[in-house]
């Protein structure tokens, strides 16, 4: 199940303390301007999450900036990640994004196959990749 963790500062903190070992702001965050996060849940069990933001841009149009997307090792290739990717770039569409950006490692391929598979467009190719997603 894929909830939307930007309404929900408690389980953004429990994805932060799955992912990271940093400190959180998870609450901050979530109620900062345009950020975006989703977690995938099964049961009370943390799978995966992505988190970014909607940007404004100075011609009028919006777009989105996918900071990170992780699955948890378990999850993986059972459709985790598509089905946040998704999430994400619907969510950015119906705030009004036209356009979404994300940078991976070049040697990612698990990543770099899961975003070429849902429509990413090549970007930029060196140590890091760029990808552009068209939203509908």
């Amino acid at each position: 199940m894929i909830l939307d963790a930007s309404t929900a500062p408690d389980l953004l903190q429990k994805a932060v303390r799955r992912f990271t070992d940093a400190g959180s702001s998870a609450a901050a965050f979530a109620q900062s301007v345009g950020s975006l996060a989703f977690v995938a849940m099964d049961e009370d069990e943390v799978q995966g999450w992505c988190w970014g933001y909607r940007l404004p841009r100075p011609d009028g149009a919006d777009m989105l900036y996918l900071h990170n997307l992780e699955v948890a090792a378990p999850y993986r290739r059972r459709g985790v990640g598509r089905e946040l990717l998704r999430s994400f770039l619907h969510a950015g569409a119906r705030l009004g994004a036209t356009r979404m950006f994300l940078v991976t490692g070049e040697t990612n391929t698990a990543a770099r196959h899961l975003y070429e598979s849902m429509g990413a467009g090549l970007a930029t190719q060196g140590p890091t990749v760029n990808y552009w997603f068209v939203l509908p």
